[in-house]
């Protein structure tokens, strides 16, 4: 087994929406990303379930 390729993987898995604007409004969504304070909060312990939930919702905000 190649563990770079496994590495690789797991790295992408764990890639953040995080943009660098890390500010939150007054209902703790980032300003930069949109996630909640919570979803950066638990990001990298969610299972990709849960990422590809979050990912899809900021996308259908226009925001990733």
């Amino acid at each position: 087994m190649n563990t770079d390729k496994v590495d690789a993987a797991n790295a992408a898995a764990l890639t953040s929406p995080c943009v660098g604007i890390c500010t939150l409004d007054a209902q703790s969504i980032c300003l930069g990303c949109q996630r909640t304070a919570d979803e950066i909060t638990r990001w990298a312990v969610m299972d990709a379930a849960e990422r590809d939930a979050v990912l899809q919702r900021i996308e259908g905000l226009g925001a990733a």
